[in-house]
């Protein structure tokens, strides 16, 4: 089978999609599907997420042109909607009988289609509902991002297979483990929460920043790592310099590969207070390395709680603090515990070998089945 992955973008700085779609593309080809990966802007061919000996073409040029290089497609599978690329996938598609699989990636999740709404409005008007009724399956990563897609009633069938991840061999380092309350003074034991992705509203950093200026966790200090989106760092910063948390939360930048490993290893708990997401890859990166997770109901892990590995919380001020509060009167052992459970969760659930097979049998689905467009 042949499959056209696509994306907007297969750099690091992109965020979940780069990683998830990259990947998938590996553990795709590692089922035997020839698979060709193209990203509108080029990185394809220049990722350093997609590694040199794996036997996924990296595709450029504009989509036709990839598309004719690539050969005859059996299954087109977009990732992501609203952009100019997406539209045009959409047309060629449909002209060519190319059945296609859309992953809306979280694009059309209550908080995604406020923000920017007056364009999205007009784009949904002008193609995107037509595109999203042409496809033969629409692509969630979690329940709730199904409903809602769900209730915008477009006819065609919603199918949940989350992200996949890797799971290290061994399991890291906690970097609190063994711990006492009398180590506190010293300032390399003091315990770590770490945040890890884009510096943008939508991640709910300046939520943190006031819980955390709430509960002041003794012993206990704030990194805050990713890259900066929109100049959005800047008021990120200036929140934490007003509250007097210059010395409890720092800023990592950017971070890949071994720096990122470094960082989820020196962790005793991962915070992600998000506004909006379809899945979090990275609270699933975070489990499988151990951690502890705290995170909100903008993010559909609702099982956190219930599998004893993290908190659920509202996205308020409030929610965090509370969590933040409940987390920070935890000791090393007992986050020790909740992050060994996390990890067996993930071996369990979220390895990429299931998640290919699962896309497998959607795209062997696709090609069985018929599509009429009202």
């Amino acid at each position: 089978m042949k499959i056209f992955l696509a994306v907007t973008s297969l750099l690091p700085d992109y965020g979940g999609p780069a990683f998830s779609v990259s990947r998938l593309a590996i553990a795709l080809a590692q089922t035997g599907a020839e698979v060709g990966l193209w990203a509108c802007n080029g990185s394809a061919v220049t990722t350093p997420l997609l590694p040199a000996q794996s036997s996924v073409q990296p595709l450029s040029g504009a989509e036709a042109e990839a598309m004719d290089n690539f050969g005859k497609i059996d299954v087109l599978h977009d990732n992501g909607i609203w952009l100019p690329h997406n539209h045009r996938l959409a047309v060629l598609a449909a002209n060519r009988g190319i059945p296609r699989i859309v992953s809306t990636r979280g694009m059309l999740e209550p908080w995604a289609t406020n923000h920017k709404r007056w364009k999205k409005t007009l784009a949904w008007s002008a193609y995107q509902r037509r595109d999203l009724k042409r496809a033969r399956y629409h692509h969630a990563t979690a329940d709730t991002e199904a409903r809602n897609l769900q209730r915008l009633r477009l006819g065609v069938p919603v199918c949940v297979i989350p992200n996949g991840v890797e799971v290290p061999e061994t399991r890291p380092h906690v970097a609190g483990a063994g711990r006492g309350k009398d180590d506190r003074d010293d300032r390399d034991a003091r315990k770590t929460a770490l945040f890890l992705g884009r510096i943008h509203p939508k991640k709910g950093l300046l939520m943190l920043v006031e819980a955390w200026r709430r509960v002041r966790p003794d012993g206990w200090v704030l990194q805050i790592a990713g890259p900066d989106e929109g100049g959005h760092r800047v008021q990120v910063e200036n929140a934490v310099l007003t509250a007097g948390l210059s010395e409890a939360i720092s800023f990592l930048g950017p971070i890949e590969n071994e720096q990122k490993e470094s960082a989820f290893s020196k962790a005793d708990l991962f915070v992600l207070p998000t506004h909006s997401e379809n899945f979090g890859l990275v609270v699933a990166e975070a489990l499988a390395h151990g951690l502890p997770v705290l995170t909100t109901t903008g993010a559909p892990w609702p099982m956190l709680s219930k599998r004893g590995c993290g908190w659920w919380v509202d996205a308020t001020i409030d929610g965090i603090a509370a969590g933040l509060s409940q987390a920070a009167s935890c000791d090393s052992s007992t986050l020790q515990t909740m992050g060994a459970k996390g990890r067996e969760w993930t071996l369990a659930e979220f390895g990429w070998n299931r998640v290919a097979k699962e896309f497998m049998t959607k795209y062997e689905e696709v090609l069985t089945t018929t599509l009429t467009v009202p």
